[in-house]
Order: structure tokens, then C-alpha cells, then sequence
């Protein structure tokens, strides 16, 4: 059998013939590739968010749904999880057993997640400000780099709290928030979320408030003063007393709250214990709460994931069986091809050629189609696993 004849009549045929070999190339293509490519996003999807989970030690929450503390507390997506009082990370940080960073995520501005916490967070996160300064005072925040970006927004300009009701009868007032710094780029959720100083989240809750000063305001603004309020020295101001929606260096001292700071609420608290022992400690003596509850983040996650991302498998079998009647398809053309080719293959046996030969240009076609498929395949998946990973960054955040 002459090698080199099949070489040059095979490839001509296939330059003759070049769109249809194209259409065999790319259905043979998908068929390598889809199922790999499946694969490959979700595994790294499944290995990017839970990254961020298995950074974080422990999470101290209400008693409830672990799985709802963990999106509130890590990827700040749950907003509405039951709180509990700030005096309670007293029950982590006794006997200095661990560190615990407070949270309080419950309210946005411009669709985005305002996260009170404190300075420890940002260490713990290995979050840099890029630009402008930490937070220093009341009424201040600093924003995420997607935040800075998809709002256009920088050090100096002003984010404005979303209301949690179109109507608040409670007399609480969005907040008008100085940016004071933008954060460096991380890939997480904190490049998504607007962190501001716990007691400023309290504030936008309405729990810490600032007032005109009483004694300066005109007798209009005031219902009684005096003996007739029933207070030797008193002032009695009426309704129209508005609460500040800005803290200004003006009236940032007339801000205050009423109560114990320990009594106000937080959604979640990141525990970080002093070693294993400690975590073990922790986590006997939190057991026999019914009020609250401490988790491990990476272990929840582990759990959801068995169970959405098992829907891969019944992905991967549909693909599978898709590529399998592609495969058949693909077959059958090539069949049909030989049958179109008969007369040609009749011209080269009266020529001389032995039957090998007819055979090999009949394989020479198949050969071609699948081995230029798995080349095709096999770079596209080397282009899909070096942009994965920045690619679910900048999509999942």
C-alpha cells in the first residue's frame, strides 16, 4: 500500500471538501469538550467559594439555620437572620480562649451589603485600603473595589443607606455615609460590600440618633419647658424634630444611644480560637446553648455542595449522551460520504489500487476529523483552565 499516495488523495479530498470537514471537526470538538469543560467551571466554583468559608474558622450566630448564618456571617447574602446581643461574644472571648470579630449585615445602599464591624476584621481578611483611608469616625465607610468601580464612586464622595420600608413609622432615616477609602481588589465578597463602624450600623438602624440642640431651637419646635413639663429645668421638644441623616463634625457629638452598647445586635461574629484545644473548648461549651450556635463554615459548605453540585453527575450523563449521538451522527455521515465516494473508489481499483488502499482513504477522513477534534479540545481546555479562575472572580465575586 503506497502511504504517500493515501497522504496526498486523503488530503485533497479534505481541502476539496473543507466546510464539511469543519462541521465534523467542530461537532467531534463538542463532544470532547463539553463535559470536561462542565467539569472544570463547577470545580472551580466549588473551589473558589469555598475558599473563603474554610478561612473562616468559626461562626457564632442565633440559634437556627447554620446554612443561613453561613451567608450572612462569609458571603453577606442573608440578611434577614434572627440577631443576638453583642454581650454574648462573651462567652467566646472568656477565658481569652479566642478572638471574635462582630458583624452586622443586615442593610444595603445601591443594592450593595453594608457590613458593621471592626478594625480586627480587615487584618483577619488581609484586606489593604488602595486608596483614601481606614475608618476613623462615625458616619464614615469603605467600599469594595466592585462597589468603587460599577458606582463610580471614590474617597470623598457620599453613599446613601437604603431604607428597609418605603414607609418608616419608626422615624428612621437613611444615613448619608462619607466614602473614606476604597478597598484593594480580593476577589470575594468583600469587594462587593460596604463596611462601616458598628455603631454606624446601629445608627442606620435608628438604635444611635443625634438632636437639634434643645435649648437653641424656636419656641415653635418645643411643646413645654420648665414647671409646666413636669421637670424643674426641663424642655420638652414636639415632633417635627428630625433626626440627623448626616454626621458632620458639627453635630457628631450630639449623637448618642440609649442603653448598654453590649445590649445592641449583631448578626454574626467571626470566632478565631487560640489552637485546637481552645476550638474544642469553644465548642463544648457553646453545645449546651439554646440561644446560640457555633459552626464551622467549611464543614456547611461542605454539605451544600455534596448536594447541588451532585447535580453534575446528571449534567455530565445528558452531555455524555449528547456526545453519543453526535458521535452516531458524525458516523453516519461519514458513512453516507463513502457511499457518495463509490464511483471514485471504482476509478481507483480499475487504476490498480488494492483494496488496503480504498480502506485507508475511507479512515484517512475519520482520523482526520477525530484527531484535529482532540488537538481543538484539548487547547480550549487549556485556554478554559488558565481563565477559569479569574473568570468565577469576576462573575461570582
Amino acid at each position: 500500500m503506497n502511504w504517500r499516495g493515501v497522504w496526498h488523495l486523503g488530503s485533497r479530498y479534505l481541502s476539496r471538501n473543507r466546510w464539511k470537514t469543519a462541521l465534523l471537526v467542530s461537532a467531534f470538538t463538542l463532544v470532547w469538550l463539553m463535559p470536561v469543560s462542565v467539569w472544570i467551571v463547577i470545580e472551580e466554583v466549588e473551589r473558589h467559594m469555598r475558599a473563603r468559608a474554610v478561612d473562616t474558622p468559626l461562626l457564632l450566630g442565633r440559634a437556627g439555620s447554620p446554612l443561613e448564618l453561613v451567608f450572612n456571617g462569609v458571603y453577606f447574602t442573608k440578611p434577614d437572620v434572627s440577631t443576638f446581643p453583642l454581650r454574648n461574644l462573651e462567652a467566646v472571648r472568656e477565658d481569652r480562649l479566642a478572638e471574635a470579630i462582630p458583624l452586622y449585615a443586615r442593610f444595603t445602599t445601591n443594592g450593595y451589603r453594608i457590613v458593621g464591624t471592626e478594625l480586627d476584621y480587615f487584618r483577619f481578611r488581609d484586606v489593604a485600603v488602595a486608596e483614601g483611608r481606614q475608618l476613623a469616625r462615625l458616619g464614615e465607610c469603605v467600599i469594595g473595589s466592585r462597589v468603587a468601580r460599577e458606582l463610580n464612586v471614590k474617597p470623598g464622595d457620599f453613599l446613601i443607606s437604603s431604607p428597609e420600608k418605603l414607609f418608616d413609622l419608626a422615624g428612621v432615616y437613611p444615613l448619608r455615609m462619607t466614602v473614606c477609602g476604597v478597598l484593594a481588589p480580593t476577589g470575594t465578597a468583600d469587594d462587593k460590600a460596604v463596611f462601616v463602624d458598628l455603631k454606624t450600623a446601629w445608627i442606620i438602624q435608628g438604635i444611635g440618633h443625634g438632636h437639634d440642640d434643645a435649648a437653641a431651637l424656636p419656641d415653635e419646635q418645643r411643646l413645654q419647658a420648665g414647671q409646666e413639663s413636669g421637670e424643674e429645668n426641663g424642655i420638652v421638644l414636639n415632633a417635627s424634630i428630625l433626626e440627623y441623616n448626616e454626621i458632620t463634625e458639627e453635630n457628631i457629638d450630639s449623637f448618642h444611644f440609649h442603653g448598654d452598647l453590649e445590649d445592641n445586635p449583631v448578626t454574626a461574629a467571626i470566632v478565631i480560637p487560640r489552637g485546637e484545644k481552645a476550638q474544642a473548648m469553644l465548642k463544648a461549651r457553646l453545645r449546651r446553648s439554646i440561644e446560640l450556635q457555633l459552626i464551622q463554615p467549611e464543614h456547611e459548605m461542605a454539605e451544600l455542595f455534596a448536594t447541588v453540585f451532585g447535580v453534575r453527575r446528571v449534567v455530565t450523563a445528558l452531555l455524555a449522551a449528547i456526545g453519543t449521538a453526535t458521535l452516531a451522527m458524525g458516523g453516519l455521515v461519514l458513512l453516507l460520504s463513502h457511499r457518495i465516494r463509490s464511483s471514485e473508489f471504482a476509478s481507483l481499483k480499475r487504476m490498480g489500487a488494492d483494496f488496503m488502499t480504498v480502506r485507508a482513504l475511507v479512515l484517512f477522513e475519520a482520523a482526520f476529523a477525530v484527531l484535529a477534534s482532540a488537538l481543538l479540545a484539548g487547547a480550549c481546555l487549556l485556554i478554559l483552565r488558565s481563565l477559569a479562575p479569574a473568570a468565577i472572580r469576576w462573575i461570582v465575586g
